[in-house]
């Protein structure tokens, strides 16, 4: 009874959060203003990647043996990310998952600091307050992707089915198996009844370990999500204070990071696995291997 309460309160927990992101600060339409069957949070998402994607562009223009300034921001950035996330992804791996990293670490810190840009969050539709004669913005033409929950939830399910695909590519069915329900002991270390008894073991784990991937696309939304909305209202109750602007530009690389960063860790789970001894299976030695023989 209790290892079913130990499944069923994280999955109660992922209804739950599921439920909270799908329900909470909804973008409104814009069509019955702009006429265009999209949210603000898309039209800013839009036009940001188009100016961000150009303004890469204009900035690299053709890459040259002796860099330009632009080129060496650009270049430091990538290499700076590469060093970074190569010892976690695991050299196999790398190939393929750091372009997707890259893309999602440039994407996400463009568009949480979207919100600092002039007009966003600013300009739209509102009323006027009777009692302070202000202008109250009800419906903003712009607002930052990633402070809208269904803009953070994207970004999760792309990560993650960017992680499916990796994973079945770089490790296969065999160690993803392994992985998540293998007994990690040495058949030759133990005697058979502790060996079996412990592949029991590792099997439930690997049951709560699904489980617990299942809730990674729910905690990676959500904690972006949080965190840009969290500044996005901070920015408009304190009068967009200056130590403010500063501290979101801080919060939005930081989140960005930890975003591609765990998405990373997920990847090099399963995919780094070492160099050392390629196609080894993990817990299996060299006896195991001449007693086969």
């Amino acid at each position: 009874m209790s290892a079913v309460k130990l499944i069923a309160l994280p999955t109660l927990l992922l209804a739950t959060a599921t439920s909270a992101l799908a329900t909470q600060e909804a973008a409104p339409s814009l069509e019955k203003y702009v006429g265009l069957p999209i949210s603000n949070a898309i039209l800013t998402s839009v036009i940001v990647t188009v100016l961000a994607t150009l303004g890469i562009r204009w900035m690299v223009g053709r890459p040259k043996l002796v860099p330009t300034r632009g080129q060496s921001v650009f270049e430091s950035l990538i290499i700076t990310l590469r060093d970074m996330l190569e010892p976690i992804i695991g050299k196999k791996a790398m190939p393929g998952a750091f372009p997707v990293l890259l893309c999602l670490f440039i994407f996400i810190l463009v568009h949480n600091w979207s919100g600092l840009f002039p007009f966003v969050g600013t300009a739209g539709w509102g009323f006027t307050d009777p009692e302070t004669g202000k202008f109250v913005i009800q419906y903003p033409l712009l607002r930052p992707h990633t402070s809208e929950a269904n803009g953070t939830i994207a970004l999760a399910l792309f990560s993650f089915g960017a992680w499916f695909v990796l994973i079945f590519k770089y490790a296969g069915p065999k160690m993803i198996w392994h992985d998540l329900f293998g007994n990690k002991a040495g058949k030759g270390d133990l005697n058979p009844a502790l060996y079996y008894f412990l592949s029991v073991v590792f099997f439930l784990v690997g049951i709560i370990e699904l489980v617990s991937i299942g809730m990674r696309p729910v905690t990676l939304s959500a904690r972006l999500f949080g965190n840009v909305f969290g500044g996005e209202n901070l920015l408009h109750a304190t009068g967009f204070i200056f130590v403010f602007y500063f501290l979101e530009i801080i919060v939005g690389l930081v989140q960005a990071f930890v975003f591609t960063l765990l998405s990373a860790v997920y990847i090099g789970l399963i995919c780094n696995h070492g160099d050392e001894h390629p196609g080894e299976t993990p817990g299996h030695d060299e006896s195991d291997k001449q007693s086969a023989h």
